[in-house]
């Protein structure tokens, strides 16, 4: 995969190319570029689909602290060096956290919104600590046995895609560090800044999302000016991979309307 140069890091990304609208694609906690198959395989015809991994994930290194808006930043910085002035930015969970930012410090390169499974306020307090545990397991040497399974049916749901992703997390355990636990956990409550956000927006939530509350989605599609939201029935976290024909359905038709 191509490796850029960009914003003080090393981006890892894929680029379909093409003509057509672009649309940049940011992955959830603990997952990757691959995990938008499923849209990117839809839309490949008629999008020119760019997807990376973030700062700690897959095969992008986090080598300090940093924010979500810094994330946001190296959305835009891969954007210019592939000479796009301006994209679609869609994001599932994190990917979200960090497309509602590039939405709000720069405007002007967004041409729309898709909030998979995401967010704009900070973890509840009361699941932080619970949250540290597993991660500190995660950065250990046992397996990740059962707290495998658990983080897999808090994101993934499905058994067959748990039973994908614990190998390929098993493998990149080595590449983890509190840099990337810091800035989930840490991050800032934007909600009070989401109605300043002016771009088109599809709001996608599984009803069955063990992560993030349906509401919170709501409050999104409530929020911002120019929002609507599709809910995607039995859905989990990752409504993007659980409910793909559901969700891509969903993408096109906000996409035919900008």
């Amino acid at each position: 995969m191509p490796v850029a140069n960009v914003n003080g890091q090393q981006i890892t990304y894929s680029d379909t190319g093409g003509d057509g609208p672009v649309i940049i694609w940011s992955h959830g906690f603990l997952m990757d570029h691959t995990m938008f198959g499923p849209q990117i395989d839809a839309l490949v015809e008629s999008h020119r689909c760019v997807s990376w991994d973030e700062r700690g994930f897959g095969a992008t290194p986090a080598t300090g602290p940093f924010t979500y808006w810094d994330s946001a930043d190296d959305a835009v910085a891969l954007l210019d060096h592939l000479g796009i002035d301006q994209a679609i930015f869609a994001g599932m969970s994190q990917g979200g956290f960090i497309s509602l930012r590039a939405a709000l410090s720069h405007p002007g390169r967004v041409t729309g919104l898709i909030l998979i499974d995401t967010q704009a306020g900070q973890e509840d307090p009361e699941i932080v600590e619970g949250y540290r545990g597993m991660i500190a397991h995660w950065m250990g040497s046992e397996p990740l046995g059962d707290v495998g399974l658990f983080v897999g049916s808090l994101i993934l749901g499905a058994e067959d895609l748990i039973a994908e992703w614990i190998p390929i997390w098993e493998e990149r355990r080595q590449d983890f560090t509190d840099y990337v636990a810091d800035c989930l956990l840490e991050r800032d409550d934007i909600s009070d800044r989401v109605a300043d956000i002016t771009a088109p927006t599809l709001v996608i939530h599984g009803d069955a999302d063990a992560a993030i509350a349906l509401e919170l989605g709501q409050y999104l599609a409530d929020t911002i000016p120019n929002a609507s939201m599709a809910v995607m029935p039995g859905g989990s976290h990752s409504a993007n991979l659980t409910n793909p024909d559901a969700c891509n359905a969903a993408i096109e038709a906000f996409l035919a309307g900008l």
